[in-house]
């Protein structure tokens, strides 16, 4: 005689309350990587470059630029950097200048040039209002260094997003203006995280502080998140839309109201 197997224990979905979490991050990313489409997809918030269906590179307004990663701290020097930018073409991409060059190692051009792409990549695949835009054979100027799988990009938004979700759900200190607030007691901050709140001025964003401190994006998003899960800072709300005034509307006069002002009227002329 048969039994009936136990129930199977119900499983925490830790993406729940995450947006695009059922699915890939852009379906439109997925098919371009089936096709090994090379162009530019531009969205919203940023842009990927293809090669071959490989992301290649990825920039975004939010996020500090590999000029910035590696210039601040004197990895490598501006004269440097600036040249190599003004002689990349289409067959020699600043990276390959950089390299041939013996100007830096490949490992460190490796290292901070993935750690850009990720982060502008995480911002370029957010959620957006309008749909994005492939360009076909279309390139950067700093050419390709190290391919990665779009699958991959993909993951690691995935789980950058998780992260952030569960240090303080709220995305709005992401890219509003940072005001410092009156927190509780509470454990002191980091190294890091003090000099991320040094920098909050009500005026500043997260992409500001971390372009200013010369650091990656996503490391200063987590240090923002806890700093607001802590209660130290919180996001500045952007002004409301001022709403039209509605239009004055004037009482209908009808015409047996007319025809009586101007009796009205003809009678007073004859006093």
């Amino acid at each position: 005689m048969g039994t009936t197997p136990p129930p199977r224990l119900p499983v925490r979905d830790r993406t729940a309350g995450l947006p695009h979490a059922g699915g890939a991050v852009s379906p439109m990313l997925t098919r371009l990587a089936a096709e090994r489409a090379t162009g530019v997809l531009e969205r919203e918030r940023g842009a990927i470059y293809l090669a071959e269906g490989r992301v290649v590179h990825a920039e975004s307004p939010f996020a500090p630029g590999l000029d910035v990663l590696l210039l601040t701290h004197g990895t490598l020097e501006p004269r440097v950097w600036w040249e190599a930018v003004e002689r990349a073409g289409e067959e020699h991409g600043a990276a390959r200048l950089l390299l041939d060059a013996g100007r830096i190692g490949r490992s460190a051009l490796e290292l901070c040039h993935l750690g850009a792409l990720y982060d502008a990549a995480y911002f370029a695949l957010a959620p957006s209002s309008s749909p994005g835009r492939f360009r076909y054979g279309a390139g950067h100027w700093f050419g390709a260094l190290r391919p990665v799988p779009v699958d991959a990009v993909e993951r690691e938004t995935l789980r950058r997003r998780e992260l952030l979700h569960r240090l303080w759900p709220d995305p709005l200190p992401d890219s509003a203006p940072l005001l410092r607030a009156e927190p509780a007691v509470g454990p002191l901050p980091s190294a890091r995280q003090r000099a991320v709140l040094a920098l909050v001025d009500g005026v500043r964003t997260a992409s500001d502080i971390a372009r200013e401190l010369g650091r990656r994006a996503f490391p200063t998003l987590v240090d923002v998140r806890r700093l607001a899960a802590a209660g130290l800072v919180t996001a500045r709300f952007p002004p409301p839309v001022p709403q039209p005034a509605p239009a004055l509307s004037l009482p209908r006069v009808n015409d047996p109201d007319i025809t009586l002002l101007k009796r009205l009227r003809d009678a007073l002329e004859a006093l």
